[in-house]
């Protein structure tokens, strides 16, 4: 498409901001101290902020200037990036780049998940489950990746044309890796039935983790035979809060024509396993994901569940392990201990604090013990504060709540 002229005025204002910001002397620092971070040099604390679903109320749809659709998403897009540079006393990089993607979609498994909608715009959705027997098993098919070289080409074309002497236009491929083997088998089982199948039936378990895990072995080495890959120590989203900003990848004989999983992060979580035992979770997930990550270069792990009694084993068996998710429902004490430095502790502290009674004094003795608990086991701390559906209206929550993390931080360095 081409973007009308009251548009691109609007648009390009703002990638000049986003230009401005991004060359400050401060997101070089920022950049070189995510480097050290993530590739286990520095135990200063790092900090990122995402919002996530409160992004409707921190820049709700009202603010946006731009007519058409596409413009208006861009719009968002650079207002974001302009917004936490304003707001949050985090650590977050502005980069003077956009990033064209190849929206890279596969062909199913060969079933199709039955969500029943909550009447709640933001409620649960219930599965009704369409595996209903180890026997429906055999109606799962191996997807095969859909791409669109002509559909990437003009859309990179039209970015650089819009704004293409104020940012970089990056064109990318698949930068975000990341398996999710028990979310695709929950989806076609229903949460009920896989958990009692932990007890009942096993064997349809092992065999439905089999036949995703191969499914992803083969859609990863279609990404390679088609060169979809593409460089993710950057800027890029890593494992469930963080970005790959590191000097460890791309690995030795890197070839930047045809990027391979040994020069990039990936990760994998599971989840719905929060309430199983450490054995159950070595059988049913890690050792599926282990042959996953193994490829590549660097690794990380986990999401909102509780991994404390877990971490041994994750430290173990994941091969180039470097951050591992510590959910707001984990043990900080216990998990320090077993952490310490052996992989980046992305701590997530609890979103719900920013919700109801936001009670400062207790937001910053919250802060302040894992700060310290990591401290005194050596820990290579991140907070991400994330999966905050709603700050009830109240964007200021966030200032505030990253003004105290940083007095915070500040105070133990």
């Amino acid at each position: 498409m081409t973007f009308n002229s009251h548009d691109r005025i609007i648009l390009r204002n703002l990638a000049a901001q986003v230009r401005e910001i991004a060359t400050r002397p401060e997101m070089v620092k920022r950049r070189a101290r995510w480097v050290e971070h993530n590739s286990l040099r520095s135990k200063e604390p790092m900090m990122l902020v995402f919002p996530e679903g409160a992004w409707e109320e921190l820049l709700p749809d009202h603010v946006l200037a731009c007519y058409d659709g596409q413009a208006r998403a861009v719009e968002w897009e650079l207002r974001r990036r302009i917004y936490t540079f304003q707001h949050f006393k985090d650590d977050s990089v502005c980069e003077a780049e956009w990033v064209v993607d190849g929206r890279i979609t596969d062909t199913g498994w060969g079933l199709e998940p039955i969500k029943v909608q909550s009447s709640d715009i933001r409620g649960a959705v219930r599965i009704q489950p369409i595996l209903n027997g180890r026997d429906d098993l055999r109606k799962l098919r191996y997807p095969d990746l859909v791409y669109d070289p002509v559909d990437h080409n003009r859309r990179l074309e039209e970015m650089q044309e819009l704004f293409g002497d104020l940012l970089t236009i990056q064109r990318k491929g698949i930068a975000l890796i990341s398996f999710h083997l028990w979310s695709q088998y929950i989806y076609l089982r229903g949460e009920r039935d896989c958990m009692t199948d932990l007890i009942d039936a096993p064997e349809m378990i092992q065999e439905a983790m089999a036949f995703f895990a191969e499914g992803n072995k083969r859609l990863l080495q279609q990404m390679i035979d088609l060169n979809l890959l593409s460089l993710n120590n950057d800027n890029t989203y890593q494992s469930s809060g963080g970005n790959g900003y590191t000097d460890m990848l791309p690995a030795p004989g890197f070839d930047p024509g045809r990027i391979r999983p040994c020069d990039m992060w990936a990760s994998a979580e599971s989840q719905e396993l929060a309430s199983v035992s450490p054995r159950m979770h070595r059988a049913f997930a890690l050792q599926y994901e282990k042959e996953l990550l193994a490829p590549f270069g660097l690794t990380g792990y986990g999401c909102c569940e509780d991994l404390s009694g877990k971490l041994t084993d994750i430290l173990t068996l994941l091969p180039n392990i470097r951050r591992i998710s510590i959910s707001p429902f984990a043990n900080v004490d216990r998990s320090a201990e077993t952490l310490q430095g052996k992989a980046i502790f992305s701590w997530k502290p609890q979103p719900a604090h920013l919700v109801g009674h936001f009670d400062a004094a207790a937001i910053r003795a919250y802060i302040r013990h894992t700060l310290e608990v990591c401290q005194i086991n050596g820990c290579f701390l991140e907070m991400i504060l994330k999966d905050t559906h709603t700050c009830e209206h109240h964007p200021d929550r966030f200032d505030e709540w990253t003004r105290i993390a940083r007095e915070e931080i500040e105070r133990k360095i």
